[in-house]
């Protein structure tokens, strides 16, 4: 261990790491449990409260004004974008608090993480930004020594000004999601699809690219556009794309070509057929979109925090089709949103993509930070439920799930030992899980982060413990070089 004093009334939580130019730097836990980063040798880069001893450097906040100088004092603290030789899991941390368990998970196993994951939508329920959810995830970084790479996905971008900020930041992966501008075809005469189809720019170019063309999938799946399906697939997904590239443009213009860029269409009504896939994918491709991963909305229940539900042959049979034409067209990954507790998708997802595939999840960390609450403090967690049960109403309308509060027991019936079940119940489980914002804003969120801090170690190995069981099921294979 280097020579190295903690400030008074501090304690370090880990040996100090000494920068190629001298400078130390050490996490420290100060007498009410508040985490805080000791730098000492030259720290003029840093924003805090010089100590006042010889020698005592500076006390700093975990924000996001440190994030930088501490990556240019350690460089494999930055961001890093997504290798082509494993597959990628995005671990959303909603708190701020998951990600040193997350590391623990990923830790000996041929996996890349992507540590900040949040979308605007998600922010503006917790009272986040970009900056704070890139720190958090800097900062854990570093205390658990995670030297060999992360990612950084501002998710679920809606506007081009939102993704210039995350680009500001640092962030290396952008998700474009255009499902506002997809075009709900539902209860629409096929007679009239034609005059819509001809009231775009570009029909005329459609029609010379797509029409009496056909694409080999295999040894026999052969894919091929009618009119009528290429009037559909133009009608509801041309603004979609449409946004896509003005998005990837303003992204390439402060960035270059050194960023990572998915297109999601998970949050739509209705699945995404191959043929839909092709034209899209195709479609960015002729615009010059270099896209590392695109998100079809598969078929099935792809509710929030629980497992799939649906037809598992149809799934297989479509999901071949979308692993034919993702590899044609590019080798680009599929990404799996609303990734939490798919366990039985996992398996048929590496097996039909070869390991190249990228999984979302967020709120299943959540919930195990519940369970953790339920453990030791059921007086809290009974709170929090009966909270999540009155915004329920209001929190469910961004989210498709199927729970039913009328199914979920009081929870003054229940024993103290009972409550954990709860977070493990399908209506339950889906109610806590969509009222993490009101919680979150509430004051029950700042009791929340106070419970999570007393057990911490508690956490961090439940987390460990849930996130192996995705990392098992997806079968991430050990990884030799760690």
């Amino acid at each position: 261990m280097l020579d190295y004093r903690p400030p008074e009334n501090c304690d370090p939580v880990h040996a100090p790491v000494r920068a190629e130019d001298g400078v130390q730097l050490a996490l420290v836990r100060d007498r009410a449990q508040r985490l805080w980063l000791h730098v000492t040798g030259r720290a003029d880069e840093f924003h805090g409260n010089l100590l006042p001893r010889d020698g005592g450097g500076k006390l700093c906040p975990l924000t996001s004004d440190n994030v930088a100088p501490l990556a240019r004092k350690l460089p494999w603290l930055r961001p890093t974008r997504l290798p082509d030789d494993r597959p990628s899991f995005g671990f959303g941390d909603r708190m701020g608090l998951a990600s040193p368990g997350h590391l623990r998970s990923v830790r000996g196993r041929r996996v890349f993480p992507v540590l900040a994951q949040q979308s605007v939508r998600e922010n503006t329920r917790t009272g986040r930004s970009f900056a704070d959810v890139l720190a958090d995830a800097t900062f854990a970084a570093f205390r658990e020594g995670h030297s060999i790479g992360f990612g950084a996905d501002a998710d679920h971008l809606k506007t081009v000004s939102d993704a210039e900020e995350a680009c500001h930041l640092g962030y290396t992966f952008f998700t474009c999601d255009p499902g506002d501008r997809v075009v709900s075809l539902d209860g629409t005469d096929d007679a009239q699809l034609p005059e819509r189809f001809a009231s775009l720019p570009d029909r005329s170019d459609l029609e010379k690219r797509y029409l009496d063309r056909s694409y080999r999938f295999g040894d026999s799946t052969v894919v091929r556009f009618t009119a009528a399906g290429l009037q559909r697939a133009a009608v509801k997904y041309g603004a979609a794309i449409s946004h896509a590239v003005r998005m990837y443009r303003a992204i390439r213009a402060l960035l270059g070509d050194a960023f990572d860029y998915e297109v999601s269409i998970d949050e739509t009504a209705d699945p995404t057929s191959p043929l839909e896939h092709l034209f899209m994918a195709s479609e960015l491709r002729h615009r010059e979109v270099n896209f590392v991963s695109l998100a079809p909305r598969f078929v099935g229940a792809m509710e929030k925090g629980v497992e799939w539900r649906g037809d598992m042959r149809r799934f297989r049979e479509d999901l071949a089709l979308h692993a034919a034409i993702a590899d044609s067209i590019g080798g680009y990954r599929l990404s799996l949103h609303s990734g939490s507790d798919k366990y039985s998708l996992y398996p048929e997802l590496s097996r039909a993509m070869h390991g190249k595939v990228h999984i979302k999840t967020a709120g299943t960390s959540y919930l195990v930070a519940l369970e953790v609450v339920a453990r030791h403090l059921p007086s809290l967690f009974r709170r929090i439920m009966a909270h999540s049960l009155e915004a329920f109403a209001e929190d469910q309308a961004t989210y498709h799930i199927s729970a039913d509060p009328q199914r979920i027991p009081s929870v003054d019936g229940i024993a103290d030992e009972g409550l954990p079940g709860l977070v493990a119940t399908h209506d339950s489980r889906q109610i806590l899980h969509v009222a993490y914002g009101s919680v979150l804003r509430s004051a029950l969120g700042d009791e929340l982060r106070s419970a999570l801090t007393e057990h911490e170690e508690e956490h961090f190995e439940a987390l460990d413990r849930h996130m192996q069981r995705h990392l098992r099921a997806l079968e991430v294979m050990p990884d030799d070089d760690t």
